[in-house]
């Protein structure tokens, strides 16, 4: 299951879009392809596990973005996540190979941005997680996160490399030169890192954010925050027209066409897997969610009989859409209802 997910996850066309300069895509559009990436396999998960693991999903990568101590320390997250992934693939070397290229690319387009550049990436990030405050019982339990669902800052440990401990203050005449010392106490405990993450293909990161979250065994759970029911009303996605909808229906027909969904077949007659401790608290899960901040699971048919294919061919060519007449709206503006007409 592992090696079909990472797979799928690291296919070269995926890549391709995904490196391509552009803006991010709508929510719906990523939890699209999050369940085609989480069925990418013979596993299976019904609507309330799915909304359970895209909730925790998110949450999690929205705490290490806020917590990274400086915006750069997110390609060190990324490396922390590749890291993981190549040991689950170890004894496959051709999936190996699959990620160490992913793992180049991300050297290659991001090792030389600016710390101006890695700012607006990070902020870019925030802004589109900001609505999202998701209890998740893993960080209540660390006191990371308040019961309202927002994260908790640190004001201790480790400063970001290149920064020095807060506490002093420095003053400098016209000239540049330093003429007078103030010194200021601080409420936390800051300390100096001891070195830099390495940036390279292997090394310590150094930086724990991205690690692994289980490794000591407890339970997960996500709960909606108050702010978040409160927010629920107001989830449904504009209807405007957006403008970025013909990339995103572009980058979808590109990930259909370049995916493979692995099908039950012969002995294997695939599994499901439940995210709560019962069936019963599934049920309960998916009939209590409020309906603005679920998503449909969508199925899509993609095999590689000629009949099925050449129908696939056709109505991906039609997502090729022209750019919308003044006043007029093109077919397949509302990116799900496409997806589910397909």
């Amino acid at each position: 299951v592992m090696n079909d997910i990472i797979t799928t996850m690291f296919n070269k066309k995926f890549m391709e879009e995904l490196f391509k300069p552009q803006e991010l895509y709508s929510k719906k559009a990523l939890r699209t392809v999050y369940d085609r990436l989480a069925h990418a396999s013979i596993m299976r998960l019904n609507q309330a596990s799915m909304d359970k693991l895209y909730d925790l999903m998110t949450m999690a990568f929205k705490y290490q973005v806020l917590l990274c101590p400086r915006p750069k320390d997110i390609l060190l997250i990324t490396f922390n996540h590749l890291d993981a992934i190549k040991d689950f693939v170890y004894d496959a070397p051709g999936i190996l190979n699959q990620v160490d290229e992913t793992f180049r690319q991300l050297i290659e387009v991001y090792g030389c941005l600016s710390a101006g550049e890695f700012q607006l990436i990070r902020q870019t990030l925030l802004s589109f997680f900001q609505d999202m405050h998701i209890r998740v019982s893993i960080f209540l339990k660390d006191k990371v996160q308040n019961s309202n669902g927002r994260f908790v800052l640190p004001i201790s440990g480790p400063v970001p490399w290149g920064t020095e401990v807060p506490g002093l203050i420095r003053m400098f005449n016209h000239n540049g030169d330093e003429v007078k010392r103030t010194e200021f106490t601080t409420d936390g405990n800051y300390v100096l890192p001891q070195r830099e993450g390495s940036f390279d293909l292997y090394g310590d990161r150094v930086l724990k954010l991205g690690t692994n979250m289980y490794s000591v065994s407890r339970p997960v759970e996500t709960h909606m925050s108050g702010s978040s029911k409160n927010l629920a009303s107001h989830a449904k996605e504009n209807i405007v027209p957006n403008p970025l909808v013909k990339e995103e229906l572009n980058f979808l027909a590109r990930l259909l066409g370049g995916m493979e969904v692995k099908k039950p077949g012969g002995s294997e007659t695939g599994f499901r897997l439940n995210l709560f401790t019962t069936d019963e608290e599934e049920e309960h899960a998916a009939l209590t969610r409020p309906e603005e901040l679920s998503y449909k699971v969508i199925n899509i048919e993609a095999t590689q009989e000629p009949g099925p294919r050449d129908e696939l061919s056709r109505i991906l060519g039609a997502l090729e859409v022209e750019e919308p007449q003044a006043g007029g709206a093109a077919k397949g503006e509302d990116l799900l209802a496409l997806m589910d007409a397909l």
